[in-house]
């Protein structure tokens, strides 16, 4: 038989995560933990068949490359700048409380100050996996708590790459292994280090926002999606392996910035679209390979400093990221989401530890606190969830405003002034009261200034529809684009008044088969619409010839 321990590797791993992650999406978990424990079965530390412990880890650095360029694929500067003033503070003070309890910990377990300082940090950033899917269940990607959240999580992740570009320079310094060119002393070695940062920065931002566009596009032309998925895994593993060989960064780092440049393209989504499964392929034998390394026997070995992990994770963490919010006077329901999407760790800190470990910096059990903080915060993070939809009815109510004046009488309400509400609204302008819901605020002062009342804000949030006067609305026009969220919507609607008629925009059969089960009225697709407009301006049919007698 021939040597297969490639195939074996990724058969085992594939399947078992399969398995796992289907066990754990039964059991309303997240498959995260479902990917975690199948490594931990084909692990070392457990009986039974063990995957190839040097294939494993190269996998796994595919598995960052890619996570890395989809973490720099949907990085937005427009969405983080919109959020700054209390993601950017706010993630940073969060990161550094988070790190101090880090560090005290280490120093308790007779760790030195630069371990403590690497499991501070992992212990700081939370998975993007698992807040942006508890966000997406709950339809709160575009609302403001939804933006905070997301802005805060790009600044940690953000910092991490900082760290990860910066420990190996100061590992000697930290009491780790030096790195291999830190003959000239310390300040020589950090100056190397960030000389070749700001040259491959450089190099990215002058000649790769110029080439990787025009490559995009020249595919595309093609016509060819096996093409243009192939030019965009070619992009993202060529400047990731480039940028380690020819500038000496990280792969991660590179391929955050293949990632981040692409984005700026317009065919960004269609090269997410295309690369997604084999980014998901990929990113679960991540998971798999960091779930190798787990020895589950720290639970029974050290139970009281992964109780203390986790607390720092889950409670720590939380406790500050709450106080944070409400210091820069958000409001209650905000605190509340950010602190419950921050109570887990995942992707950023398995790479850390990873790093730690490879320098010296972090002992073995540190990395196995780690993991079991991860998955233990994992498996805790539905559950505060849960909590916090119950918690949420309560604050929303208290946070409820006055309705605008049009409510106080029979009005309409539009949800969306994209293409469809403009129009939606300029017909309705003069022929009923109306009130627009709006989340962005250049459209909401567009809004105001063309002469109409406009609540800001996401109709998914009850408060909103409340303060738009929804009781003693006529008419409920939805032009929001997403399907599932105007399901949300008119679900939300129609609860709040069972007289009113809901009109929603669709695209498919499927999706008017939704809305109208949530309670709209009426469901109508862009294309059917336009073939009754054009068949109304058709010829009718001339009438047959009279016969002759």
């Amino acid at each position: 038989m021939h040597h297969t321990s490639l195939i074996a590797t990724i058969v085992a791993g594939l399947g078992l995560a399969f398995v796992f992650g289907a066990l754990a999406n039964r059991l309303k978990l997240p498959v995260l933990v479902g990917y975690l424990l199948a490594g931990v079965i084909v692990g070392p530390f457990t009986p039974g068949y063990v995957a190839d412990q040097e294939l494993a880890p190269q996998l796994a650095e595919i598995g960052v490359i890619l996570l890395m360029f989809g973490v720099g694929l949907h990085f937005s500067v427009k969405d983080l700048m919109a959020v700054r003033k209390i993601a950017i503070p706010g993630a940073v003070v969060q990161i550094a409380a988070a790190t101090v309890m880090g560090v005290g910990l280490a120093v308790a377990l007779g760790w030195g100050w630069g371990a403590g300082v690497v499991f501070g940090l992992a212990l700081s950033v939370a998975s993007t996996v698992v807040l942006l899917r508890a966000l997406q269940e709950r339809r709160l990607i575009e609302t403001d708590r939804g933006r905070i959240a997301v802005g805060w999580l790009i600044v940690e992740d953000l910092a991490m790459v900082l760290a990860l570009v910066l420990l190996p320079a100061l590992s000697g310094l930290m009491g780790g292994t030096p790195p291999a060119n830190a003959s000239g002393g310390l300040l020589m070695t950090f100056a190397i280090t960030i000389g070749k940062v700001v040259a491959f920065v450089a190099f990215m931002l002058i000649v790769g926002r110029r080439v990787i566009p025009w490559i995009l596009h020249r595919i595309a032309h093609t016509g060819s999606r096996e093409l243009f998925r192939l030019a965009v895994l070619a992009i993202c593993l060529g400047v990731a392996f480039g940028s380690a060989a020819l500038f000496g960064v990280s792969f991660a780092l590179g391929a955050f910035f293949a990632g981040m440049i692409m984005a700026e393209s317009e065919l960004s989504h269609q090269a997410a679209n295309e690369t997604l499964p084999l980014r998901d392929a990929f990113a679960v034998l991540f998971f798999v390979s960091i779930g190798m390394l787990f020895d589950p026997m720290v639970l029974l070995r050290e139970p009281l400093a992964v109780l203390a992990t986790v607390l720092i994770i889950v409670v720590g963490k939380s406790l500050v990221a709450y106080a944070l919010v409400l210091a820069f006077k958000r409001p209650q329901s905000v605190a509340l989401t950010i602190s419950a999407s921050l109570a887990q760790i995942g992707e950023f800190s398995f790479i850390l530890a990873g790093l730690g470990v490879s320098l010296k910096l972090l002992p073995a059990d540190g990395r196995d606190l780690i993991l079991a903080g991860a998955i233990l915060s994992i498996l805790i993070n539905p559950l505060l969830f849960a909590w916090l939809d119950k918690a949420m009815v309560k604050v929303t109510a208290k946070e409820a405003v006055e309705p605008v004046a049009a409510a106080a009488q029979p009005h309409a309400v539009l949800v969306g002034y994209g293409r469809v509400g403009k129009a939606v609204a300029e017909g309705l302008k003069n022929r009923t009261p109306l009130v627009v819901i709006e989340d962005e605020g250049d459209r909401a002062i567009e809004l105001r200034e063309a002469g109409f009342e406009v609540v800001q804000g996401n109709a998914v949030r009850p408060e909103v529809l409340m303060q738009a006067g929804l009781d003693k609305a006529t008419h409920v026009f939805v032009a929001v684009p997403s399907p599932f969220e105007a399901a949300r919507i008119i679900e939300q609607a129609r609860a709040a008044n069972p007289d009113a008629r809901i009109v929603a925009r669709a695209y498919t059969d499927a999706d008017v088969d939704l809305l109208t089960q949530m309670g709209a009225t009426d469901a109508l697709i862009g294309e059917q619409e336009i073939a009754r407009g054009m068949l109304q301006r058709a010829p009718r049919r001339a009438p047959p010839p009279a016969t002759a007698h």
